[in-house]
């Protein structure tokens, strides 16, 4: 089902191969404070894939507020969201010159282009 007036984002990362269960482990218990952020700040149906072959990890999820980049420091600016950063930046390499984690100013997460979209027919 498509949220009316929502931006889609997919972005890209490398697990480490070593942190590939820890990852999946913190994902399954999620803060309740960093996802309360993320509501807070209009990110909704986030969800993260992977690929092993490739190590790479694939974020979705569409964006419903009005302001991207101020929700984006937002996001940043969370206490509870930057110790979970702590947390799972050391487990991920990104791929972006300069990157040194999330919330800095180079982004951490690869950010890619839509090339397609269908969303179905209107009921």
């Amino acid at each position: 089902m498509s949220i009316p007036h929502s931006k889609r984002i997919c972005q890209i990362i490398k697990l480490k191969p070593e942190a590939e269960a820890e990852y999946k482990a913190i994902h399954a218990n999620v803060w309740p404070g960093v996802l309360a952020t993320l509501t807070r700040h209009n990110i909704a149906d986030y969800s993260i894939h992977y690929y092993p072959p490739l190590q790479l990890l694939i974020a979705n999820f569409k964006y419903v507020g009005t302001d991207y980049d101020v929700d984006m420091r937002g996001i940043a600016a969370d206490p509870e969201t930057q110790r979970w950063w702590k947390v799972t930046d050391g487990m991920q390499e990104s791929l972006i010159d300069g990157a040194t984690g999330s919330g800095g100013e180079v982004p951490w997460w690869q950010e890619l282009e839509e090339v397609f979209r269908f969303e179905g027919r209107s009921a």
